[in-house]
């Protein structure tokens, strides 16, 4: 029997997937606007239908990142080739959140993680993005998550 959400028939695998997408959305509204995390927010759970989503782990993503965005970019910056003001926003965006998704909630498999950031990446990057998401992610996820790596090599 599948894990189903009675009110919606949406898998808590699909409504944690589409808090992502949403937030990715909004980090990349709260990295351009300039707003304030709470009224984006507010406006992202205003405009769209939070049945099918996760609305908790959209909060927690979206408030994560933007608390934690120095150390989240000094985790992946030693992998840029480039400066980080260089870095297209979307895939900006992506880095951040699943920084932050290795970094803050080993309960997610890095193989999760880094599956998801590719597949935002292919929505909402730009045509070569996802490449570059999965080099960082790549190089990055033996340094958040080793005992991980380590299990799944045994």
């Amino acid at each position: 029997m599948s894990e189903q959400t009675p009110n919606t028939g949406k898998s808590p695998i699909a409504k944690r997937r589409k808090a992502r997408s949403l937030a990715v959305q909004a980090v990349y509204s709260w990295q351009i606007a300039g707003q304030s995390v709470a009224d984006i927010e507010a406006a992202f759970r205003t405009d769209n239908d939070f049945d099918s989503v996760d609305g908790a782990y959209f909060h927690e993503l979206l408030s994560g990142v933007a608390r934690l965005k120095t150390e989240l970019d000094e985790c992946f910056e030693p992998f840029l080739d480039r400066a980080l003001s260089e870095i297209d926003p979307v895939e900006l965006g992506i880095l951040r959140l699943a920084t932050y998704e290795l970094r803050n909630r080993v309960d997610v498999p890095y193989k999760v993680v880094i599956n998801e950031a590719i597949e935002l990446a292919k929505v909402f990057g730009a045509s070569e993005g996802h490449k570059f998401v999965n080099g960082i992610l790549d190089r990055l996820a033996p340094r958040l998550r080793s005992a991980e790596l380590r299990g799944a090599k045994r």
